[in-house]
């Protein structure tokens, strides 16, 4: 498995350009969010409920996330324990208060991916997961990397 920090230059290579940066900023979260929120709304085998409530296919996808993530930087994973608990926070209570949270993820899902193309097309350069599907998962780290780098913490 490569480095964390070859998987982040990498990326970090096709996001040069200020708009797309900032398109990221806003889209990237939206779109772990939306994709989490769309396999949360999902049925799931009533065992799952007997265990805990919380427990779903969104929550499953994340903890299948941040496993791969232990696996390229334990600060980064532990970084994303953290991120995942917020998410799993707002889903609840946009299930209990949103408009069917699938509908609600799914325009999100679909805004927020013209924003990352639109970026994209400001850069001039393609989205790095057409190259390897892997960079789906790192986008998100990336932000991390750059959150723990501004705190002066290791990546």
């Amino acid at each position: 498995m490569r480095p964390v920090n070859e998987w982040l230059d990498e990326y970090a290579g096709s996001h040069q350009n200020p708009t797309n940066k900032l398109l990221h900023w806003i889209c990237v979260p939206v779109i772990v969010i939306s994709v989490i929120g769309m396999l949360w709304a999902l049925p799931v085998p009533a065992v799952f409920d007997r265990i805990s409530p919380a427990l779903n296919w969104g929550t499953a996808m994340l903890v299948m996330a941040v496993v791969y993530y232990l696996f390229l930087s334990v600060p980064l994973a532990l970084g994303m324990i953290v991120v995942s608990l917020a998410v799993t926070s707002l889903l609840r209570w946009l299930d209990s208060h949103a408009v069917p949270l699938w509908q609600l993820s799914l325009v999100a899902f679909a805004n927020a991916w013209v924003g990352q193309f639109v970026g994209h097309q400001v850069e001039g350069r393609k989205p790095s997961f057409l190259k390897d599907v892997q960079f789906l998962l790192i986008g998100p780290l990336w932000l991390l990397g750059h959150v723990y780098r501004r705190l002066g913490w290791r990546v």
